[in-house]
């Protein structure tokens, strides 16, 4: 009830502060499970992708978000659920909190980034969405947003009004029958596909390297790239804003 209450107050406030407009909406299914894979430039994707879809879109957020009242209930309001640190793999309570999503017939946002893109290019994406979809049966819609690195910039804490907004979605994949030991292999070929979607509606330039999660950034646009480091286990999953 929350999440529509404050969609309800935000939305009007974003368009109205901000030039949003989207295109193949229409590409989200009405109903049953649904996984929005997004490129990530900006924590503030978490806002703009839920307001331009009807139906409600959960992401698995870390703990910490969560820590002070202040700021606990709007994370939960906006659609967020908490990851707790304690016992397991990160990966693994991961997964398993987006799978419960899915399984009750819920759409959920993630970023197979992993963490927001340090220099507006595509990175490498983990194969936790491949996995989701091949356990849950959930179609991906790939999603390209655009200028929201220029709303709130990595670092800024505040937003940067009157800027252009665009989210734009593709037409769903679905996990292939051939691939249905979801083995690595058919893991990362799926991944591959959902990611070079996303390419094609963003137009970034894709790097076949993972983006690193410390401040420390890769190569710059230009420059020699890094090799690529080891395949992460396959259930490792980029939501938002778990692995940011």
């Amino acid at each position: 009830m929350a999440y529509w209450a404050i969609k309800f107050v935000v939305a009007p406030l974003l368009r109205l502060l901000f030039r949003v407009k989207s295109s193949g909406t229409h590409n989200v299914p009405r109903h049953g499970p649904v996984i929005l894979a997004s490129n990530h430039q900006s924590f503030i994707d978490s806002i703009f992708l839920p307001l331009v879809v009807r139906r409600r879109v959960t992401f698995v957020a870390k703990a910490e978000y969560f820590e002070t009242w202040k700021t606990a209930w709007f994370f939960r309001a906006v659609g967020m659920i908490p990851l707790k640190r304690g016992g397991g793999s990160a990966s693994e309570r991961a997964l398993i909190a987006a799978a419960e999503v899915l399984n009750s017939g819920g759409v959920l946002g993630i970023y197979p980034e992993g963490t927001r893109s340090p220099d507006g290019r595509l990175y490498k994406g983990h194969t936790g969405v491949a996995r989701l979809a091949m356990q849950c049966g959930a179609p991906v819609v790939p999603v390209a947003q655009f200028g929201t690195a220029e709303v709130q910039p990595i670092g800024a804490k505040t937003l940067r009004p009157f800027k252009r907004v665009e989210v734009r979605m593709g037409e769903p994949l679905r996990w292939a029958a051939p691939r249905h030991d979801g083995d690595s292999a058919g893991l990362r070929d799926f991944t591959n596909e959902i990611m070079s979607a996303i390419q094609s509606l963003s137009g970034q330039e894709r790097v076949d390297v993972y983006a690193k999660r410390d401040r420390g950034l890769l190569s710059a646009p230009g420059s020699e790239a890094e090799p690529s480091p080891p395949e992460p286990p396959a259930d490792e999953v980029g939501a938002a804003p778990l692995l940011s």
